[in-house]
C-alpha cells in the first residue's frame, strides 16, 4: 500500500490534526451548554428569571466585588511592603506569603467553621478573657454569611495579586520614584501617583485569576450559607435532576467569565507601557521601632489567617483522630489511592495533550497552517476559565455521544451491544480534568520549548532525523524541567479539585476532596481533617517551588 506523507506526522498534519480535536475537546463543552439551554421552555427561563437567577447573581456579584477588593488590598499591601521597607523576617514572608495558595478554599471554610464557632477555641478564649461565661453573652457575628465567604476567600487567595504586584514593584526602576520625591510627592503620593499605576497591569491581572477561582468555588460556598451561581448550578442539577436550568445558570456564570477575561487582557495589554530596562531597583527603607513591629505585624497576619490557623487546627484534628481512633478508615485510605490514582492518569494525559498541541504550534512553521496550530493551542489553554461544574455539565452530550458511537462501532463488528463505556467512569473524570488544566500544561511546555535554541532542532533535521525523532531525542530531554514541574502542578490541582469530581465522579467514587466535602456536611469533622491535611500537605510542593521561582526572579 503506498504510504501518504501529506497524512503523516512529519508532514506535520498529523499533528495538525492531533491538536484540532484536542482543541474540540475543550469548546465541546461550551457548544453542549448552549444545547442543553436550548432545550428549556420559556416557562423555565421564566422561573429562573424569578425565583433563582436574582438571588445567585446578587450573591456573586457581591462575593466577586468583596473579594476583589480584599486581594488586591491584601496582595498589593503585602507587595509593597516587602519591596519597598527592610524589617525583621522580610526574607521569610517574601516567600511565606505564597502559602495560603496551598489551602483549597472549601478546606479553610471547612477549619474555619470549627474554629469559630460559638462554642469553638477561639470563641470559647475571647469570651475567658472578657469575663463571660456563655455564648449568650457574648458571640461573634455569624461565619455563615457572605462576609464570612468575602473574609475567608479574600485571605486565601491573595497571593495571586501578591505575586504578580511582587514582580512589578520589584523590576520597577528607583530613578522613577525618586524624581518623583525630587518634584515633591510624599513617599505615599509616590507610591499612588507612580508605583501604583506602572503596576496596574499585574493587578488586574492577579485580580482576575483570584476572581476566576472565586466562580469556580462550590465548597466553602455552601459550608458558609452563600447562594452563589455554582452553589445553584450544582443543586439544580443534583437536587432538583433539572439540567436544561443547570446549563441555562451556567450560561450566566461564562458570561462573568468572558468579563474577567477581557478584565485579564486588557491588563497585559497596557504592560508595554511598564519600563523594560534593566535599571536599578527599589532600594528597602529600614524600619525600627514600632513601624517594624506594625510592618512585622502586618506582614504576617494574611499568613496566620489564611494558612497557619487552618494548618495548625488541621494537624490538631488529625492527631486527634488518631489517639482517639488509632487509624484511619478503609474508605478513607480507598478515597486516598482513588485521589492519587486519577491525578497521576489525568497529569499524563494532561501533559500529553499540551506536548501535541505545543509541538503543533512549533513544528509547522510555513502558511496559515501554522496560524491554525496557533489558534489551536490558545484555544486549549481556555480551558482553565471554565468553572468546573460548568465543564461538568458540558461534558455530558460529548461523553453520551462517545458511548453511542463505540457502541454503534462495536455492534457493526457482530458485536453484542457493550456498556457505558465513558459515562459513569473515571475516563469522565479524566476528560474534564484534562480540559481545565491543559493550559498549565501547554504554557510549562512552550516556556520550556522558547528556551531550546533552534539551531539544535536544525542539526538534528541535517542529520536525518525526523519531526517525531527530534521531538523524543533532543527536545524532550530539555524539557524534563518544565514537564516536571507542570506535571507537578496538575498533579496537585487535581488532588484538590472539587466542583467536576462531585458531579462526574461515577457512583460509591471518592477522592479526599469529595470524602471531605461529605464529612463536613455530615459535621464529622475529625475524619475530614485528615484528608484535608493531606490536600494541604500535597498543595505545599507546587507552592514551595513557586517560592523558589519568585525569590530568583526579584533578586
Amino acid at each position: 500500500m503506498p504510504s501518504l506523507p501529506y497524512f503523516s506526522f512529519e508532514s506535520g498534519l498529523g499533528w495538525r490534526i492531533a491538536a484540532f480535536l484536542i482543541a474540540l475537546c475543550v469548546v465541546a463543552p461550551v457548544l453542549t451548554l448552549l444545547w442543553f439551554a436550548m432545550q428549556g421552555s420559556v416557562e423555565h427561563w421564566a422561573h429562573l428569571l424569578e425565583f433563582v437567577l436574582p438571588t445567585a447573581f446578587r450573591n456573586t456579584a457581591l462575593l466577586l466585588a468583596g473579594v476583589g477588593v480584599l486581594v488586591a488590598c491584601l496582595g498589593v499591601g503585602s507587595a509593597w511592603l516587602i519591596t519597598a521597607f527592610e524589617f525583621p523576617s522580610r526574607r521569610t514572608l517574601s516567600w511565606a506569603l505564597l502559602l495560603p495558595l496551598a489551602v483549597p478554599t472549601y478546606i479553610v471554610a471547612f477549619a474555619y467553621l470549627d474554629l469559630l464557632h460559638p462554642i469553638g477555641p477561639i470563641q470559647t478564649v475571647i469570651r475567658e478573657l472578657l469575663g463571660y461565661d456563655s455564648p449568650r453573652q457574648f458571640r461573634l457575628p455569624d461565619l455563615r454569611s457572605l462576609p464570612g465567604a468575602i473574609f475567608l476567600l479574600g485571605f486565601v487567595l491573595y497571593p495571586y495579586v501578591y505575586l504578580s504586584t511582587r514582580v512589578m514593584f520589584a523590576t520597577q526602576a528607583a530613578s522613577l520614584l525618586e524624581a518623583a520625591r525630587i518634584l515633591g510627592a510624599t513617599g505615599q503620593s509616590a507610591f499612588f501617583r507612580v508605583a501604583l499605576p506602572l503596576a496596574r497591569p499585574a493587578i488586574a491581572v492577579g485580580v482576575s485569576l483570584a476572581l476566576l477561582e472565586t466562580l469556580n468555588d462550590i465548597g466553602a460556598s455552601e459550608f458558609l450559607g452563600v447562594q452563589t451561581l455554582t452553589v445553584s448550578v450544582y443543586t439544580t442539577w443534583v437536587t432538583r435532576s433539572d439540567l436544561a436550568g443547570a446549563a441555562q445558570i451556567a450560561l450566566a456564570m461564562l458570561a462573568i467569565v468572558a468579563v474577567l477575561i477581557l478584565l485579564e487582557r486588557h491588563g497585559r495589554r497596557r504592560q508595554r507601557y511598564a519600563s523594560t530596562q534593566r535599571a536599578r531597583a527599589i532600594q528597602p527603607k529600614k524600619l525600627k521601632g514600632s513601624a517594624a513591629v506594625i510592618a512585622f505585624s502586618l506582614g504576617w497576619t494574611p499568613i496566620v489567617i489564611g494558612f497557619v490557623a487552618p494548618g495548625l487546627y488541621l494537624l490538631n484534628e488529625t492527631v486527634k483522630h488518631f489517639h482517639t481512633v488509632g487509624s484511619v478508615s478503609n474508605q478513607l485510605m480507598l478515597s486516598g489511592y482513588n485521589t492519587v490514582r486519577i491525578a497521576l492518569i489525568a497529569t499524563l494525559v494532561t501533559l500529553v495533550c499540551g506536548l501535541v498541541v505545543a509541538w503543533a504550534a512549533r513544528a509547522v512553521r510555513h502558511g496559515a497552517p501554522f496560524a491554525l496550530s496557533g489558534l489551536y493551542a490558545r484555544i486549549s489553554t481556555s480551558g482553565y476559565a471554565i468553572p468546573g461544574t460548568v465543564l461538568a455539565i458540558g461534558l455530558l452530550m460529548p461523553i453520551m455521544l462517545t458511548d453511542r458511537l463505540a457502541a454503534w462501532a462495536w455492534q457493526a463488528l457482530g458485536n453484542p451491544a457493550p456498556g457505558l463505556l465513558l459515562m459513569g467512569t473515571t475516563t469522565a473524570l479524566v476528560c474534564a480534568y484534562m480540559i481545565r488544566f491543559l493550559a498549565i500544561s501547554i504554557g510549562g511546555i512552550e516556556a520550556g520549548l522558547s528556551r531550546i535554541p533552534p539551531s539544535l532542532e536544525q542539526a538534528s533535521r541535517l542529520l536525518g532525523e525526523t519531526s517525531a525523532g527530534t521531538l523524543r531525542r533532543v527536545h524532550l530531554p530539555l524539557l524534563r524541567p518544565a514537564l516536571g514541574a507542570a506535571a507537578l502542578l496538575i498533579f496537585v490541582d487535581t488532588m484538590k479539585e472539587l466542583p467536576a469530581t462531585l458531579l462526574l465522579r461515577p457512583v460509591n467514587f471518592e477522592t479526599l476532596a469529595t470524602w471531605l466535602y461529605a464529612e463536613a456536611a455530615r459535621g464529622t469533622y475529625e475524619e475530614g481533617a485528615v484528608a484535608a491535611l493531606a490536600i494541604v500537605l500535597a498543595g505545599l510542593l507546587p507552592v514551595i517551588l513557586l517560592a523558589r521561582a519568585q525569590l530568583k526572579s526579584t533578586h
